[in-house]
């Protein structure tokens, strides 16, 4: 991969250039691979930097293009076919860029797999991806080389090639036909970042793809001086999709960090915005802002240090947008010249490739108050004070994107009323990669069941919550039966005895609740209980949580006999579970 091009005089490197001479066009291409042969025909491109915000390495397009190309042949080379799947570790940075365009274009479906976390611990990143392995069964697994050990050890688990990419960049790629693309194949697997033991991956194809990113670029309405800064990890939908697919497909310069440098030094991310000399566009979810804010110590004057003047977008999404975090971001910035119109609230999952809504530019944070009975469902009690949760406008359906709230039922709901979000549109995703029956448990006559909660108002869309029981905390999600399941490893307790669910602390933050059905009446034995089911949970998913001991028998089931979480949170919410008191 050369480099010779992009350096000064002093062989310092030079970012790819914000503006360009190249008529800019919205994601309208039939597949991906045509979008970056477009692309390459510009001086735009990706840059990624050090953990300071330094310039490490400009790539350019058309070196992006060249690369990939490449590694298409390799890959060819190596026996792969079209519709072969690609398991490649999502590390920012060129090599991981390359390898996935190197597999559209040899017609095969990169799979992209996250990166270990600081607290899982080596065991728990191995199964992961052993489990995820399984799932897509792919042709190999291809990891960058610091990852050997544990990358290779889950391939081998899985029955997989793995293969260090820098090995991997050294084979020859001898010349070979590229096969033809086809707007309705599938161009790429991508994990909801849901479940360890039961992943899903979503198949997209390059139609929905593109038409999600089309739905972006006239969503924001780029501009020519636009240019995205970004650290959202590139095995999440939104920072794959929204910040590295999307500026390929828009032909947008985007700078950035990579996500483990971000949560070391969170105001590098600043620091590249206040250097960007166009207008910025940047997304996060809530706790990058919350990071940000807290981080600027009341001693310093944010204008001394950045200038956020020139911000145009700053995205919200991932996980609920919290109006209180919003505010003290706007707070420690709004001397450094941050806009807080520039706030761009946004809504979107996986399974319809990203964008399912997105708030017009301009209007910045909009919020309405709902009474806390209507968002639980439960029956409002007369004793009670009324407790007003602040609910955050997501913006509008984003272009060819239809949006109804239905019943459980299926029931269509009248404006204002809360009930579960259901989309349809061109960028739904196909399925679940060979699991039918999870397909069509989310997916009726072309409109996919979001799992989610909300309401519309005057064409905008409010979520309010979660139907679904995922529950995400600082934009990860878990989804509870990993808690639970976590929690049935332990001894004395069985599957079935426990509930984990997401609760809303008085702050707006969200928490996970884990209610455990506990057998023994002995005071001692309950607190180191306690204390042993707070360190399993926090092994497994490196969260606190409100861990609550209760009596046996006391958790609701279905007609059939399965775990209501709903209805336990509902019960516990309102004060009819009544847990045991346990000295802390």
């Amino acid at each position: 991969m050369s480099n010779q091009h992009h350096q000064d005089d002093a062989g310092a490197p030079v970012a790819t250039p914000t503006e360009d001479a190249l008529p800019r066009r919205f994601a309208d291409f039939e597949t991906l691979g045509e979008a970056l042969d477009y692309a390459a025909e510009g001086n735009r491109g990706l840059n990624f930097h050090d953990a300071r915000g330094t310039l490490l390495r400009p790539y350019p397009f058309a070196q992006l293009r060249l690369d990939a190309l490449d590694y298409a042949r390799r890959l060819i080379a190596a026996g792969i076919r079209p519709e072969d799947r690609i398991a490649i570790v999502a590390e920012t940075g060129a090599e991981f860029a390359a390898l996935f365009f190197g597999v559209v274009y040899a017609g095969a479906w990169p799979v992209p797999l996250p990166l270990p976390t600081s607290f899982g611990g080596r065991g728990s990143y191995i199964e992961q991806l052993r489990v995820q392995l399984s799932s897509c069964d792919p042709r190999m697994l291809i990891y960058p080389p610091e990852l050997a050990p544990m990358a290779g050890e889950a391939a081998a688990l899985a029955g997989v090639e793995g293969i260090d990419w820098s090995e991997f960049a050294t084979r020859p790629a001898p010349d070979a036909p590229l096969p033809s693309a086809d707007a309705e194949a599938i161009a790429y697997l991508q994990y909801s970042s849901g479940s360890t033991r039961f992943p899903h991956g979503v198949a997209i194809t390059h139609r929905a793809l593109l038409n999600n990113l089309a739905a972006h670029a006239h969503g924001m309405a780029l501009i020519g001086t636009d240019r995205c800064i970004s650290w959202l990890p590139w095995y999440h939908d939104m920072g794959l999709v929204g910040c590295f697919l999307s500026p390929v497909a828009n032909q947008v310069s985007t700078d950035y960090l990579k996500t483990e440098d971000f949560a070391r030094r969170p105001l590098a991310w600043l620091d590249l915005i206040t250097r960007n000399t166009g207008t910025s566009i940047s997304y996060s979810p809530t706790f990058g802002y919350d990071i940000c804010a807290r981080r600027m110590s009341s001693q310093t004057k944010a204008a001394d240090r950045f200038d956020l003047s020139r911000w145009r977008l700053a995205g919200n999404g991932a996980d609920m947008i919290r109006p209180d975090v919003m505010q003290s971001f706007v707070d420690a910035f709004a001397d450094a010249g941050f806009p807080a119109t520039a706030f761009l609230p946004s809504y979107g999952l996986a399974e319809a490739t990203l964008a399912v809504s997105i708030m017009p530019p301009g209007e910045g944070i909009r919020v309405e108050l709902v009474e806390e009975t209507q968002l639980s469902g439960a029956a409002n009690d007369e004793r009670r004070p009324q407790r007003f949760r602040a609910i955050v406008n997501c913006g509008k359906p984003v272009r060819d994107m239809k949006v109804e709230i239905r019943e459980e039922d299926g029931t269509p709901l009248p404006e204002g009323a809360i009930g579960k979000v259901w989309c349809s549109g061109p960028s739904v995703m196909v399925g679940y990669f060979r699991d039918p029956e999870a397909t069509a448990a989310c997916m009726v006559d072309g409109w996919l069941d979001t799992g989610d909660m909300g309401y519309m108002s005057n064409g905008y869309i409010y979520i309010v919550g979660r139907a679904k029981d995922m529950i995400i905390v600082n934009g990860r999600n878990h989804w509870p039966q990993d808690i639970e399941w976590a929690v049935e490893q332990l001894p004395g307790f069985k599957a079935g005895d426990i509930a984990a669910f997401a609760i809303t602390t008085p702050g707006g933050e969200e928490t996970p609740a884990v209610l455990v059905q506990c057998r023994s009446s002995d005071e001692a034995e309950r607190l180191r209980l306690r204390e042993e089911i707070r360190e399993r949970v926090r092994a497994v998913t490196g969260m606190n949580c409100v861990i609550e001991l209760i009596p046996p028998r006391t958790l609701p089931r279905t007609s059939s006999g399965k775990l209501s979480r709903a209805k336990a949170r509902n019960l516990y919410l309102a004060g009819e579970i009544k847990p045991y008191d346990v000295a802390a």
